[in-house]
């Protein structure tokens, strides 16, 4: 049995309730992708909701969590919870800085929720950085909503936006061709673009 950190005195244990809400459609679609791997990164764990509901159900993929590491209790405390054999503990990962990704090359990406957090410069650290953990076959899946041609798929999806920059300027919805050169540049190339519930999208590269 994994040992993990200590939950004594931390504070309750995190919930995000559009977690519990996408998790079942976001397992269907990315089960396919994700049956003949054995091991993935999760970038941006979150709460680790999402981790430890698709761990349960592809036992055969050993599945690194991942996050800055002010994430790392709640993570820990779902994880605990959970007592799965094929979720790891969370790497302290902050996209931008170099020393934190690992040196381990995984068979398949994983980021849910992550890239309109993100500043522009962040998700252009996150495609530099991804050829350090991608080998041949490797399979990246990033799960969001995504701008195309510059404009926003739909009027919640601008009221979206707005609320993002309100909180912080830097962030908000990302353009998807801009997000799909980066990742050609990263030596990856889009498989698939699955349409998704409330105007999200996930979006499916794969290595050359």
């Amino acid at each position: 049995m994994k040992l993990y950190n200590s939950l004594q005195s931390q504070p309750a244990k995190p919930f995000s309730q559009s977690c519990e809400e996408n998790k079942h459609v976001i397992l269907e679609k990315i089960q396919p992708y994700l049956a003949n791997k054995s091991s993935l990164l999760e970038i941006a764990s979150g709460t680790g909701q999402h981790a430890i509901y698709f761990a349960k159900y592809m036992r055969h993929l050993n599945w690194q969590t991942s996050d800055l590491i002010e994430s790392h209790p709640g993570i820990c405390q779902w994880l605990a919870e959970a007592d799965l054999e094929n979720i790891q503990q969370p790497l302290e990962l902050n996209v931008s800085h170099a020393e934190h990704w690992p040196t381990e090359k995984f068979e398949a990406l994983f980021s849910a929720n992550s890239f309109h957090i993100m500043s522009k410069s962040n998700v252009e650290d996150f495609f530099k950085h991804l050829p350090k953990v991608m080998q041949k076959q490797t399979t990246l899946l990033v799960y969001g909503p995504f701008n195309y041609q510059g404009e926003f798929t739909s009027d919640s999806n601008a009221r979206f936006d707005e609320w993002l920059k309100q909180r912080n300027p830097e962030s908000g919805i990302k353009d998807f061709e801009w997000c799909n050169a980066l990742a050609e540049s990263a030596g990856l190339k889009l498989i698939d673009d699955i349409a998704m519930p409330q105007n999200n999208r996930i979006l499916v590269w794969q290595t050359l």
